[in-house]
């Protein structure tokens, strides 16, 4: 999928949140984002998703045409082709790991599928934790259950948001490894907002939003 974002503004009241920001993103790219804390970042990564609505430009994935779809389809083409990974995790804490890691697909109307969770919680480390609830895990491991919920629908794009914001940083390096090794194994794309050196480094493209818009290195 390729995503091509134009011209794009947002402003909150009169004051701007970010203009005139334009930019591919490729399949199987993975692209960094960084800047100041308030110039946007989290807005733009969910405008990428149309989780958030833009007041100028277009944003537009292959041939679909973000904006001009409706909020019931926005939120279906969203389950079909996005997957998230947040700082919070936000994994809910009254399902165990597994019934966790199948909520993409239970969104999408799909019989649970064992073998497939299966296979991406060994993917993620977490091999035969399927029956553990949220409590008993540290962070990284919650983390872990976050991306393995975040790619078992195969989505074309991953959007993460500080994924390893909260966790220390040999946990935070690993987390990264495997956020890498499994968008390039699903050909998926990869935005990542961060505010580590660490891990932006490791883009194939760094990009800095500002208020004015957005540059290259």
């Amino acid at each position: 999928m390729t995503l091509r974002i134009s011209d794009l503004g947002k402003h909150y009241g009169q004051a701007p949140v970010f203009e005139h920001v334009s930019l591919a993103i490729e399949p199987g790219e993975f692209v960094a984002i960084v800047g100041e804390s308030g110039v946007g970042k989290s807005t733009l990564l969910n405008c990428m998703a149309g989780l958030d609505r833009w007041d100028t430009g277009s944003v537009v994935h292959d041939d679909t045409d973000i904006g001009a779809l409706g909020a019931e389809a926005c939120a279906l083409w969203r389950r079909r082709h996005v997957g998230f990974v947040f700082q919070a995790f936000h994994v809910l804490p009254h399902l165990d790991v597994a019934q966790n890691v199948a909520l993409p697909l239970m969104l999408l109307g799909e019989r649970r599928d064992d073998s497939r969770i299966a296979r991406m919680l060994e993917a993620v480390g977490l091999p035969g934790m399927g029956a553990r609830l949220p409590q008993t895990l540290s962070g990284g491991q919650l983390q872990r259950v976050a991306i393995a919920r975040a790619l078992v629908h195969r989505p074309a794009l991953l959007l993460a948001d500080e994924p390893t914001g909260n966790l220390d940083p040999s946990t935070a390096a690993k987390v990264m490894d495997l956020l890498i090794a499994q968008t390039r194994e699903h050909g998926a794309s990869l935005v990542l907002v961060t505010h580590s050196e660490s891990a932006a480094a490791r883009a194939d493209r760094l990009l800095h939003l500002t208020a004015a818009g957005i540059r290259v290195g």
